[in-house]
C-alpha cells in the first residue's frame, strides 16, 4: 500500500505530505518533503524523525508536534507556521496532522500535510477590495483589529469576507493578522528590542499570549528563538 501511495502524493502541488510511525519516524514522504529536507530521494529519511533531518532551528518543534499527535491523539488543522529558509527569511505554511488508528482504536502512526501558502490571486474579482483590507492590517497590526472594521472597509459581509479572503490570500483574515504580527515579531527579534516591547509593537498586550502564539507557530519561545538566531552563521 505504501508503494502504491507514493506516486499519487507527488501530483499534489505546493504540499509536503508524509506518514510516520509511532516513534515519529518517517515511513513515507512525497518529493516536496524530500526537497524541503535537502536530499535527493526518500531513502535517507526512512526511519528518521523531523528532529533528525531538519535544521535545529525548527526540526525539534516538528517532532514535538508529532509526539502530541501520537501520544494524545491531537489533531492539527490548518496550523499557521513560520519556516526559516537558508536566507533566514520567513516562509509560511498551513500544517495538518492526524493520528492513524487501527481497528482497535490504537494509534499506529500519523499522516501529515504541510501546504505552502501560495501567491496572492490578484485576478480574483474581489482582489482590489481585499488588497485594501490587507493594507489596513499591515498598517494597524499593532493594535486590536476587529472583523467589523474589516468588513466595513471591504463592503462585504463577514461570510463573504472570509470566503473571498481565503480564495485570494489562501488565509482567513484572522490568520492574515496573525501572520503579519509574527512576521514583524521575527524582524524585531533580530534587533535588541526587549521582548515585552516586541510583543506590544506586534499587537499583543499580554506578553504570555505573545509567547504562546509565537511558540505555536515556530516551536520556540521568543527568547529561545532570539538565542537560536545568535548561534546561526551570518545572523543579523
Amino acid at each position: 500500500m505504501i508503494v502504491i501511495l507514493a506516486p499519487v502524493l507527488d501530483v499534489i502541488p505546493n504540499a509536503a505530505i508524509f506518514i510516520k510511525d509511532t516513534q515519529a519516524r518517517y515511513v513515507l514522504a512525497n518529493s516536496a518533503l524530500v526537497q524541503r529536507c535537502g536530499v535527493k530521494e526518500f531513502a535517507p529519511l526512512l526511519g528518521k524523525t523531523s528532529a533528525d533531518v531538519f535544521p535545529a532551528h525548527f526540526g525539534p518543534g516538528y517532532t514535538a508536534q508529532d509526539r502530541r499527535v501520537l501520544e494524545e491523539g491531537f489533531v492539527y488543522e490548518g496550523q499557521l507556521e513560520l519556516h526559516l529558509y537558508g536566507t533566514h527569511e520567513p516562509g509560511w505554511c498551513l500544517t495538518y496532522k492526524r493520528p492513524i488508528f487501527n481497528k482497535y482504536a490504537d494509534i499506529i502512526g500519523l499522516v501529515g500535510i504541510s501546504v505552502d501558502i501560495q501567491s496572492t490571486n490578484n485576478v480574483h474579482p474581489a482582489y482590489q477590495r481585499l488588497a485594501t483590507v490587507e493594507e489596513h492590517i499591515r498598517t494597524h497590526f499593532g493594535r486590536r483589529i476587529s472583523m467589523s472594521e474589516l468588513t466595513r472597509i471591504a463592503g462585504l459581509s463577514v461570510a463573504q469576507l472570509e470566503r473571498y479572503y481565503k480564495r485570494v490570500f489562501h488565509l482567513t483574515p484572522r490568520q492574515m493578522i496573525q501572520k503579519v504580527r509574527l512576521e514583524n515579531a521575527h524582524r524585531l527579534l533580530h534587533t535588541d528590542a526587549p521582548i515585552t516591547e516586541v510583543a506590544l509593537q506586534c499587537g499583543y498586550t499580554d506578553h504570555s499570549a505573545f509567547t504562546r502564539q509565537f511558540k505555536t507557530s515556530t516551536g520556540f519561545t521568543p527568547r529561545q528563538y532570539r538565542s537560536m538566531l545568535n548561534t546561526l552563521p551570518n545572523s543579523s
